[in-house]
């Protein structure tokens, strides 16, 4: 385990390292001057050369690049043209809410996907079945935007039962931060009425962020479920008279779970891209919305340090998957 924890870790730095170049290069081969724009319309080209030379702009780009890197080294992400906030910063307050909605959509995703898998599997070829798998093939398909807009229509337009967007209600207090987490911030003082108002917010946001992790997860479980219930080891205890519930529950679950959790890993990372979708549609103020705003101001090092942390966030749970892969399955670990 030992082993495979320094091969993960040495693979994490080397696609950091990608990361960071390629982050980099992307954002300073477009064409717009956020100096520019950052000055105004109104703006001298003095003002503009003071504003480029203020953030380093001015420089070649071989030199911005080593700057840029000896600051990452030191945590430092630069500085907003847009806000004037260290990028940190910025990071530090929107981070939370980001992590709240992929936790929630991913648990969602989790509760609902292995069950109704293991279901599916057991009860193969029946109504119940096929009706599964085309809910599967719908949550990936349909388009993320539209079902949140048909949501916003249905449940907060026509019928009243949920906000349309925001985490929490302009009348309503933030709870004391703890996590910077809302929702679980509100559990952890024991403020209930802002526990409802947050959780309120939450639903449909994390509901659509989920779909497609949940029919990911549906589908990779069923799959596997069905090739495990059918081998030799689960026809030789069926046989010996084990308990159906054992035979799915411990044998075929534990053997299925594995695949599973690798998809499990893939989905976070790209949960964490999608909620830029999501939170520009509900106004959730998280990553997403924080780069949407940034990238429309050609404000660039907010956009790079967004990258950063979702990409980090991304290669952190693979590595806990591939951890938790080599534990499961010992047979994984020399890979």
């Amino acid at each position: 385990m030992l082993r495979l924890l320094a091969r993960r870790i040495a693979y994490v730095a080397l696609m950091l390292g990608g990361l960071v170049l390629i982050t980099f290069v992307i954002s300073n081969v477009t064409p717009a001057d956020p100096a520019a724009l950052a000055a105004g319309p109104d703006a001298t080209p003095d003002m503009v050369a003071t504003l480029r030379q203020e953030y380093g702009l001015d420089r070649p780009l071989p030199e911005q690049f080593v700057r840029y890197v000896g600051d990452l080294l030191h945590f430092r992400l630069g500085r907003s043209i847009q806000s004037g906030n260290e990028v940190t910063d910025d990071l530090a307050r929107y981070l939370p809410a980001t992590l709240e909605l992929v936790l929630l959509a991913m648990g969602f995703a989790c509760v609902v996907g292995i069950p109704l898998g293991v279901l599916s599997a057991v009860r193969r070829h029946s109504a119940f079945d096929h009706l599964i798998r085309v809910l599967a093939v719908s949550g990936v398909a349909l388009p993320a935007f539209w079902i949140a807009l048909l949501l916003q229509l249905v449940l907060a337009v026509w019928m009243g039962w949920l906000p349309t967007g925001g985490q929490l209600s302009i009348a309503a207090d933030p709870p004391p931060v703890v996590t910077g987490m809302v929702l679980l911030d509100a559990l952890l003082v024991g403020e209930w009425a802002t526990v409802s108002d947050a959780a309120a917010h939450a639903v449909m946001p994390a509901f659509v962020l989920s779909l497609p992790c949940l029919a990911s997860v549906l589908r990779v479980n069923r799959a596997e479920m069905i090739e495990v219930l059918g081998s030799d080891h689960v026809t030789a205890a069926r046989a010996h008279g084990v308990a159906p519930g054992r035979v799915v529950g411990l044998l075929a679950l534990k053997n299925a779970m594995l695949p599973t959790m690798a998809m499990i890993g893939l989905r976070f990372g790209w949960m964490l891209g999608s909620t830029v979708l999501v939170e520009t549609v509900f106004d959730w103020p998280g990553l997403g919305l924080y780069a949407v705003s940034s990238a429309i101001a050609s404000d660039f090092k907010p956009v790079m340090g967004v990258t950063l942390c979702i990409g980090l966030l991304f290669m952190l749970a693979n590595l806990l998957v591939d951890l938790a892969y080599g534990w499961l399955d010992p047979r994984t670990r020399g890979a």
